[in-house]
């Protein structure tokens, strides 16, 4: 904490704070039984201020730099009992250190629940937490509203009233949003500002400030993400048949992967199986048990064409086999022409390229020569 030095008896001569620890807000200077000895020097670094209570009541707000205790260099003193008298009286002046400097990676997160109305899946549940940073803007309001005459004040002792503060703000901006749940991961930052500039108001009553909040994660409970599973699996499947055959796969899988359960897994296998095949019974009969007509099978789909490959004959040697792909990238680079010879099996003999009807449209759709002096 500070390092005193005594240069004359009984009174304090310099006064200043180092702080080696990372959550102290405000530090007391302790002067035991000592008086402040008028002229002593006041060192208030980077960082830091210093708020001077005398008789009680507070006095001044030192920024960074070095002072003299003279009522010559701060009039604000001089409407202060006994200082003319260069502390000779019983009376003790205080000296509060205040750290203005960030307090960074402090957390926050919802301890409930919070109940929003989705625009999609209703009325839902939902959790969040992330991180926050929180910065002493006004000293003399921190140190009235706040400390009072705590002789070391940290981080901990306020951090439980902020993570309040945050959790109220952000439900009620979560709820009058209107974000769909899907939506929320893509607009955390525009969230988390929107909640620091809610809660700005409040902490400025506590002399405090919130340079940054952030929202690592916003999740659902577990049912709905299940059901958000499944919809998604359904949606990969693509329909009702693909997705059984999905769900059917799964589960001999996970029978497969713990064979203590195979009795109970074949078992429920069986049973799926048969009502699924009991529900295809049903659907082919009608209310009384008699056969329902069934529809006439569909007519099978054609074959696909089948896909020629070609060779082509150029300086006495045969080059290929080519897909008309191939040849029609050929024919757009000039290494195929109309009178290239060309042969596929099936094909009597060798022809040219434009003699094909299959090849021929490779060269009706390429541009004309440009007319001349173009």
């Amino acid at each position: 904490m500070g390092i005193f030095d005594f240069l004359s008896g009984e009174f304090i001569d310099v006064i200043h704070w180092v702080d080696d620890t990372r959550d102290t807000m405000v530090w007391r200077f302790e002067r035991e039984d000592h008086e402040i000895k008028y002229g002593a020097k006041l060192t208030v670094r980077e960082g830091q201020a210093a708020v001077f209570v005398h008789e009680g009541q507070l006095a001044d707000v030192f920024t960074p730099g070095l002072y003299m205790l003279e009522t010559n260099n701060m009039p604000v003193l001089t409407t202060l009992n006994h200082w003319d008298h260069g502390f000779k009286s019983p009376f003790k002046s205080e000296i509060y250190y205040v750290n203005t400097t960030r307090f960074n990676d402090l957390k926050w997160g919802t301890k409930n629940p919070i109940m929003l109305r989705d625009p999609e899946f209703g009325p839902t549940r939902l959790r969040a937490y992330g991180t926050y940073s929180i910065k002493v803007s006004d000293p003399a309001r921190f140190l009235t509203e706040i400390v009072g005459t705590d002789g070391e004040f940290t981080m901990d002792e306020i951090s439980y009233q902020i993570r309040n503060i945050i959790v109220q703000e952000f439900s009620r901006v979560i709820a009058s949003a209107g974000i769909p749940v899907l939506d929320m991961a893509a607009n955390t930052a525009d969230l988390g500002k929107l909640v620091a500039a809610q809660i700005s108001g409040t902490l400025d009553q506590y002399g405090l400030s919130m340079p940054e909040l952030y929202i690592e994660n916003i999740s659902l409970p577990p049912a709905v993400e299940e059901a958000l599973d499944k919809r998604t699996s359904m949606g990969l499947a693509g329909d009702l048949g693909r997705f059984t055959q999905y769900s059917a796969s799964e589960a001999m899988t996970a029978a497969a992967r713990n064979p203590s359960s195979a009795g109970g897994g074949m078992g429920a296998g069986l049973g799926a199986g048969l009502g699924m095949a009991m529900a295809g019974q049903m659907a082919q009969t009608g209310p009384w048990g008699q056969i329902a007509p069934q529809p006439a099978p569909a007519a099978p789909p054609a074959p696909p064409p089948v896909e020629h490959v070609w060779h082509i004959a150029r300086d006495g040697a045969t080059q290929g086999p080519f897909s008309k792909a191939d040849l029609g990238r050929m024919a757009t680079e000039g290494a195929l022409t109309r009178g290239t010879h060309v042969w596929t099996p099936g094909q009597d003999g060798w022809k040219t390229a434009d003699e094909v009807a299959e090849l021929a449209q490779l060269f009706t759709i390429l541009p004309p020569p440009p007319p001349p002096g173009v």
